[in-house]
């Protein structure tokens, strides 16, 4: 017994923190669910995106550059895809959308240090079937982009203790949770609890 435990301890944790956060669920924290208008898909996301961010100082005092992480599930007539949707954008200096996009084709997300590497499927909604973003641009100079994932790999995410992202090819940059981790994979969490 003790051996299976231990091989399955990822998920027990995991379980746990979907126990205790279906126990604290109210009406506001459950995932998102509509059908898109054109596309006649169902979108399910999840109440709000976490948020990453990295300083940007030496641009500007106050000067940050955020990214916003949200899960996606797009349910064509049973055909379950999912994605990760950024929103990237700064708070100074607006950076040019075409070097954002060179930027962020690749992104590397680091859940307690292991690399789960992304590939950019688009960078508008149509990409992934949609007619309209899955979430409300944090601004209106934010660029989106969409990132298959598997549930596998959002469950990683939702259960790591420590998290960071990394995007640019020529020079990564590091982003970090605004929130504690806990605080910023919880939209993770109530999303993985709504698609079970």
């Amino acid at each position: 017994m003790p051996t299976i435990v231990k091989k399955y301890s990822r998920y027990f944790r995991l379980a746990i923190t979907l126990i205790s956060v279906s126990a604290c669920a109210g009406p506001d924290s459950l995932a998102l669910e509509r059908m898109d208008p054109l596309t006649g898909v169902t979108v399910t996301r999840a109440p709000e995106p976490m948020v990453m961010y990295r300083n940007l100082s030496g641009q500007s005092a106050f000067g940050r550059e955020y990214v916003y992480v949200g899960p996606v599930q797009v349910n064509k007539m049973g055909q379950r895809n999912h994605f990760l949707w950024l929103g990237i954008w700064r708070t100074a200096n607006a950076a040019d959308p075409a070097q954002t996009i060179d930027d962020f084709e690749t992104i590397v997300i680091y859940a307690d240090g292991e690399p789960l590497s992304l590939e950019a499927a688009g960078w508008t909604p149509g990409a992934v079937g949609l007619s309209e973003s899955a979430y409300v641009k944090p601004v209106a100079s934010a660029v989106d982009g969409y990132y298959a994932v598997t549930v596998d790999q959002m469950r990683l995410i939702a259960e790591s203790r420590d998290l960071e992202l990394r995007a640019g090819a020529m020079q990564p940059q590091r982003y970090v949770p605004w929130d504690s981790v806990q605080e910023a994979s919880q939209s993770m969490v109530t999303f993985l609890l709504a698609i079970d």
